[in-house]
């Protein structure tokens, strides 16, 4: 589990493709006190540390989720979110993520807004109706708040802050980040479906 606070800007050190994707992850984490084992969210991706060394960490990666995140398309050098596993006693400061995602969104706009930037982004078809203003959704792993929705379009303020220490700094129109729904919102949803 995570909260959506990121706490490191990496990047794509390597990729390996021999079945599994192996990818290689620059990092400012001090990688002795991560276990092989541990899980990292990657872009809001929970994915497994599978090797390490001082400045760096290799996980690896399916097709399935290749072929269901942003991660298909990273290459060498590509900017990467990071967010360390949840222990117990850790301050809860966005919401409750699992990194497990549940579609691709676009960028559809981006345009100032005070000292910081108004983000519309287009949800998948199929997750729009989980997305709700003032709702929580997590966007390449940070945990924002909703401020409007019209259809599949909903809009994000992105404090300076945010865009100095995330990859949203260097999002433009038509760029895709990885999309999880509020857990709330998944099991509402299943609640007031009808079977």
């Amino acid at each position: 589990m995570f909260t959506g606070i990121v706490t490191d800007r990496g990047s794509v050190r390597r990729i390996e493709r021999h079945g599994e994707t192996r990818f290689e992850f620059n990092t400012s984490y001090d990688m002795q006190s991560v276990d092989t084992g541990a899980s990292i969210a990657c872009c809001g991706c929970c994915l497994t540390v599978i090797d390490k060394g001082p400045g760096w960490f290799a996980v690896q990666v399916s097709a399935e989720t290749l072929s269901k995140t942003t991660l298909g398309d990273w290459r060498e050098g590509s900017p990467v979110n990071f967010e360390r596993a949840l222990k117990v006693g850790d301050e809860l400061g966005g919401h409750i993520v699992s990194g497990h995602v549940d579609g691709v969104a676009e960028v559809a706009d981006i345009r100032p807004d005070g000292e910081s930037m108004r983000f519309t982004f287009r949800a998948p078809q199929s997750l729009k109706s989980f997305v709700a203003p003032k709702g929580s959704v997590a966007l390449d792993g940070v945990s924002l708040t909703i401020n409007e929705v019209d259809g599949a379009l909903f809009g994000i303020n992105v404090i300076p802050h945010t865009q100095a220490v995330t990859t949203f700094g260097s999002l433009t129109a038509g760029s895709k980040v990885n999309m999880e729904i509020d857990m709330l919102a998944r099991y509402v949803a299943r609640l007031l479906q009808k079977d």
